[in-house]
């Protein structure tokens, strides 16, 4: 095998063999990391940034970027905290929903049809947003009066057969938006746009409506995030999803996924998630601190931007350098 076709070999699968090698070390460092019980712990835990994923992976398969989804889910979850105790769950949760999707739908009018580029308005609205959790809790952190007496803590809490509810919620998601994102014309439309936003243009795709969408499918998908974060621990403080929207975009990226758009599923997207969720779980295990991760998050990103960018040409170095 030539050194091209092991350049090629690693940029396409070396995402997968360093995960590998991760799970390999890790369970040698410790016996306790593919306990049934720790790796259901690993899944449940990261149901809450897979179901953002799901909905950022249609933005990203687009050829856009969504920064804004970490202070969204902070808005989301102080709002349906605060809802709750004031008109009951029952109107809370579908409050919730639309005040979200009003924030997913403005980013989508400036992004799809004012065409302003994505990265400046998310990073622009991730602040705005921000704000504007803190103005609505007056910097206060939310917390539901009657904690024993509510049934709301059942999306975060609750099992069904055996299986975390939040488990639950997320694979069905992805099993929905998987088949909506590989099945169906729109889908089809999303990567068109983000493989050719001027060619699908001239294909008769409506470029600014589709994206409009998918910036909406994202903003459903952090309120249901949003959801089972505020039922896990029925109560937040109001910066729970800062920093969320880096490991979104690093699951996204190590699923395969293309910053340039065009390319990525949601199935790998699941793994993706899974990956990030069970190293970090890992580093855990092996006695770093917590705040290691951070520094791991943002070595996966380069790694796996640097991976995406060698696969599409072919070798690992650039052939200029």
């Amino acid at each position: 095998m030539s050194k091209q076709e092991i350049g090629s070999f690693l940029a396409k699968q070396g995402i997968l063999i360093a995960f590998a090698v991760f799970m390999i070390g890790f369970t040698l460092a410790n016996s306790r990391f593919l306990d049934p019980d720790n790796v259901m712990g690993v899944i449940r835990s990261s149901a809450i940034l897979g179901v953002m994923a799901l909905g950022v992976t249609f933005v990203v398969i687009s050829g856009n970027l969504d920064l804004s989804v970490g202070s969204m889910m902070s808005f989301s979850t102080i709002v349906v905290l605060d809802l709750h105790d004031k008109i009951g769950p029952a109107l809370a949760i579908p409050a919730m929903f639309a005040m979200t999707l009003c924030l997913g739908a403005f980013i989508g009018f400036l992004v799809g049809y004012l065409k302003l580029n994505s990265l400046i308005v998310t990073l622009g609205m991730l602040s705005a947003i921000h704000g504007l959790t803190l103005t609505y809790s007056g910097g206060q952190n939310m917390d539901i009066a009657d904690k024993e007496g509510t049934w709301f803590s059942v999306f975060g809490q609750g099992d069904a057969l055996g299986i975390p509810v939040p488990i639950l919620i997320f694979l069905g998601l992805a099993a929905f938006l998987g088949i909506m994102l590989s099945k169906t014309p729109f889908g089809r439309k999303v990567y068109a746009v983000g493989g050719n936003g001027t060619a699908a243009t001239f294909s008769g795709i409506r470029r600014a409506r589709v994206v409009f969408m998918c910036y909406l499918m994202s903003s459903f998908c952090v309120a249901t995030a949003g959801l089972i974060q505020a039922s896990r621990s029925l109560g937040s403080q109001n910066t729970v999803g800062q920093g969320l929207e880096l490991e979104v975009l690093a699951a996204i990226i190590l699923g395969g996924a293309s910053l340039l758009g065009g390319s990525g599923t949601i199935f790998k997207t699941v793994i993706g998630v899974l990956i990030l969720g069970f190293i970090q779980n890992g580093l855990l295990l092996v006695g770093l601190q917590f705040y290691v991760q951070y520094v791991v998050t943002w070595v996966i990103i380069i790694l796996a931007v640097w991976l995406d960018i060698a696969a599409k040409r072919g070798r690992l170095w650039s052939p200029i350098a």
